[in-house]
């Protein structure tokens, strides 16, 4: 029997990541999978990655907002206010990362496999060949879905969307969501109110069972917003509303415009980045 924990969707939400990693312990897991978006909008940074090590992390992948820091970094324009938004936060994340741990984000893979007891799975963000978009939203078209798969592949996983799913192919493979550690939503606002940590255990054995436990672990939202408070995390308003509510405003263009004109984000993050060293590819 493989028993496996399968994370995603972290957003540095530090204390859910914690509540998680404690409650996989006492499940007895043997490996942990990591799909990806480990960063932002939540305050977790440099303590992240050191707790990370420690665990035996054998597959991880590069999430949407992996790139979107990197694109920062290697100097994207800021186009709109959301990209603003994201350069601010990936500012603050860089402060507290090690050079190392910032190559380790460039080298991630965007999609991985293990085979577990003859068994093939394919790990990705998203798409196999796309970590962002709304490809695969639980309501997403079937073919989308089948699309995960490659010819001999027999499970497909993958996170992004923040739901918890299970769900089959055309011709009846097996793909899973493990759902979010760090940002749960529902689209449905009576479960939006579920505030739970998300994660997910895979178990198969050599008879090639697979059992899928969908798992989710209250944690002190009180502490996490204290934590964000004490590491001046920007936009903390946005971060405490996105916890209590699940709400966010990325892309919610005139209300970042707002904000970051109020604050004086948008000539505070050009100024930082363009006298900011670049790490090299």
């Amino acid at each position: 029997m493989t028993k496996i924990a399968i994370l995603s969707d972290i957003h540095g939400n530090q204390t859910a990541f914690e509540a998680v990693l404690e409650d996989s312990k006492k499940e007895n897991v043997e490996e942990y999978w990591i799909l990806g978006d480990l960063f932002l909008p939540g305050p977790a940074h440099q303590d992240m990655i050191d707790l990370m090590k420690k665990m035996p992390i054998t597959i991880m992948v590069k999430g949407n907002w992996e790139d979107c820091v990197l694109e920062i970094l290697d100097g994207t324009t800021l186009d709109d206010a959301s990209e603003v938004y994201i350069a601010r936060l990936s500012e603050y994340l860089c402060e507290h990362l090690t050079p190392e741990s910032i190559q380790m984000i460039r080298d991630l893979p965007l999609v991985d496999h293990r085979i577990i007891h003859g068994l093939t799975i394919g790990i990705s963000h998203n798409q196999r060949d796309k970590n962002w978009g709304g490809a695969l939203l639980p309501s997403s078209n079937q073919q989308n879905f089948d699309a995960l798969f490659t010819k001999d592949q027999d499970i497909a996983i993958y996170g992004h969307v923040h739901h918890q799913m299970l769900r089959y192919s055309s011709d009846d493979r097996l793909i899973i969501n493990p759902g979010t550690v760090g940002q749960p939503f529902s689209f449905w606002k009576k479960l939006r109110k579920d505030r739970r940590a998300q994660y997910t255990i895979l178990e198969i054995d050599h008879a090639q069972h697979v059992d899928v436990h969908f798992k989710k672990v209250a944690y002190d939202i009180d502490i996490e917003q204290a934590y964000a408070k004490k590491n001046e995390l920007p936009y903390l308003e946005l971060y405490e509303e996105q916890l209590n509510t699940g709400i966010t405003h990325t892309h919610d263009l005139d209300f970042l415009e707002k904000i970051n004109q109020e604050n004086g984000y948008v000539d505070a993050v050009k100024d930082y980045f363009n006298k900011k060293t670049r790490v090299p590819k």
